[in-house]
């Protein structure tokens, strides 16, 4: 099966691909891993071209789990993973000096048990570090053949610049949804400009905007009890609006998060969202927005609910917020 794709530096890839990290972090006990494998299995089999990790993922976990379950398929699928952030003692720790960057190439390619990664990115900027030391690192990684393409995640339009400065970046990755709207600052536009691919992670807003969020009992462990937006009377505030689309979608005859990446989708030619999942149905649901065509009048109506004001609560808690450089809108919440 075939899916629209779209350019995204040197790759093409489908147009929805998949964030693999919610099968081994982040959010609720994952899954088995023989579901999980079906999982990734299920995703290839329906055309998505691009599967997404990260050395942080589980501890080291995620990258296991997807050499273990497709690296068999290996040509199949363009391989994105990240380096910089990594777990140790349960806790992330943020190093991104050549020595670190090298190292933890090594691990993933040893992990995922593959000898290449086609896109490897800085999965956050290392303020103890210059980014033009740490893009070196990747640039000799690259020259090595040990990874293919360059890209940088949650950094400032500026900080992206000077990437691109020293080697031509394939691909930002952000946090971009109808309730984070950050990169229409100034990254978007700057990827536009230099041929930069922009990949949208958490585009369903961590679940919010999935049907799949509504009440802060979350199960332990889950990141979403130390993010303010999803707590408390932030997160009943929030829910309100959440209501309005959820019903604006049945009216479409769609599913909230079909709506959602729909929206990503109308966005811009180079947008490529990588929601995740722990469900094939919800994977299968995900995929399918890839085709579905929604109105401009009923994408204009799912913006106007989330206008100014409709989702309170910083994005980030302040341990998260102080790792990411992406600009903030002037009346913004930060922890």
């Amino acid at each position: 099966m075939s899916l629209p794709e779209r350019a995204l530096g040197p790759f093409t890839v489908s147009a929805v691909s998949l964030g693999c990290m919610n099968l081994s972090h982040a959010y609720s006990a994952p899954p088995p891993p023989d579901y999980s494998e079906r999982l990734l299995n299920r995703a290839l089999d329906l055309g998505v071209t691009m599967l997404d990790t990260a050395a942080l993922y589980g501890g080291g976990n995620n990258e296991r789990l997807i050499g273990a379950a497709v690296g068999h398929r290996r040509g199949a699928f363009t391989l994105a993973s990240k380096c910089v952030l990594g777990l140790r003692d349960g806790k992330r720790v943020l190093d991104g000096s050549p020595e670190a960057i090298t190292a933890s190439i090594e691990g993933s390619l040893e992990r995922l048990g593959t000898d290449h990664i086609d896109l490897m990115y800085l999965h956050r900027p290392d303020p103890a570090v210059p980014i033009e030391e740490s893009i070196g690192a990747l640039v000799r990684a690259k020259e090595a053949g040990k990874i293919g393409a360059i890209g940088v995640s949650e950094m400032s339009a500026e900080t992206i610049r000077r990437a691109h400065a020293v080697h031509p970046i394939a691909a930002v990755q952000t946090e971009y949804s109808l309730t984070v709207r950050n990169p229409e600052i100034a990254v978007l536009d700057t990827c536009a400009e230099l041929g930069i691919g922009f990949v949208a992670f958490s585009p369903v807003a961590r679940g919010l905007l999935a049907a799949s969020v509504r009440d802060d009992a979350y199960a332990q462990g889950d990141i979403r009890a130390a993010m303010p937006r999803f707590t408390g009377d932030t997160l009943a505030h929030n829910l309100i609006a959440v209501r309005s689309f959820e019903a604006l979608a049945g009216d479409i005859g769609i599913t909230p998060a079909q709506l959602a990446l729909a929206w990503l989708l109308a966005r811009a030619p180079h947008v490529v969202p990588i929601p995740g999942t722990t469900r094939i149905e919800h994977l299968e649901e995900d995929i399918a927005a890839a085709t579905i065509v929604v109105p401009a009048e009923a994408l204009a109506r799912a913006e106007a609910i989330f206008a100014s004001g409709a989702i309170r609560g910083a994005r980030y808690p302040r341990p998260m917020q102080v790792q990411v450089s992406t600009e903030t809108f002037p009346d913004e919440e930060l922890a």
